[in-house]
């Protein structure tokens, strides 16, 4: 890739609304990020001339470790994943955690601990490809749901994630806007920003035109969960957003 210009994140649909991603971190080589099935995502591997060198987990549900065994078996990869989920991930040959890093070629990540979605869950930030990978922890307009974790601990990981720096390209999931939109919008009806963004997005999604990945710097404007004051904010939020 010439210099100056950032990796390519090749989206991969599968299931009903999940994103696998594939981080071609260097010619010919990539990182798959939480592959949910196995099939659709060495295909596009192989039609890219790509070779799957690792697989980076963010947490252990089964929509993110699904094709872990099918790829690894195929490729001979390497399975990185969440050290305080170890023992649910598929395959895992490094467990990480919060301060550890991660290489691909030339792009060093860090790891980030952001349980809340699931109690051991990580991010994934490379600052040179100005990537997060942050699985179901934080969405465009949205967080993940608290399966295992609280308020507090959302409230904290979003905390970590919000510090990044604003261009930051954000790798969710799921393919979630527009729900989180319209809820949104009923947090913040007066926040002009949110309105434009919610438009945008029923005009995208109208054409069936995926919305992520986005920036840091639209989830500091618009997202209600990025933008709540402390934790009883949003924890109200959550269980309103859980109810709507």
């Amino acid at each position: 890739m010439a210099a100056g210009t950032l990796p390519e994140v090749l989206r991969v649909p599968v299931l009903a609304d999940n994103y696998v991603w594939l981080f071609v971190y260097a010619p010919g080589r990539c990182a798959v990020v939480d592959p949910a099935v196995a099939g659709p995502v060495l295909d596009a591997a192989a039609d890219a001339g790509l070779a799957i060198t690792h697989i980076l987990n963010t947490h252990w549900h089964p929509d993110h470790v699904g094709g872990n065994a099918e790829i690894k078996a195929a490729t001979g990869c390497t399975v990185i994943g969440p050290a305080r989920e170890a023992e649910r991930i598929p395959g895992l040959d490094r467990a990480v955690d919060e301060g550890d890093t991660v290489t691909l070629g030339a792009h060093e990540g860090q790891v980030l601990f952001v349980g809340a979605h699931t109690a051991g869950h990580v991010a994934y930030h490379f600052p040179s490809a100005k990537a997060l990978f942050c699985g179901d922890t934080l969405f465009a307009m949205g967080c993940g749901r608290l399966f295992e974790g609280t308020a507090e601990d959302m409230f904290r990981a979003l905390g970590k994630l919000k510090a990044l720096p604003a261009d930051t390209r954000v790798f969710c999931a799921h393919e979630y806007t527009l729900a989180n939109a319209r809820f949104a919008i009923t947090v913040e009806p007066d926040n002009a920003a949110l309105r434009a963004r919610f438009a945008a997005v029923q005009e995208a999604r109208a054409r069936n035109e995926p919305t992520v990945p986005f920036t840091l710097a639209e989830e500091l404007a618009t997202n209600p969960f990025v933008r709540a004051a402390d934790v009883a904010e949003l924890g109200a939020r959550r269980r309103a957003k859980d109810a709507f």
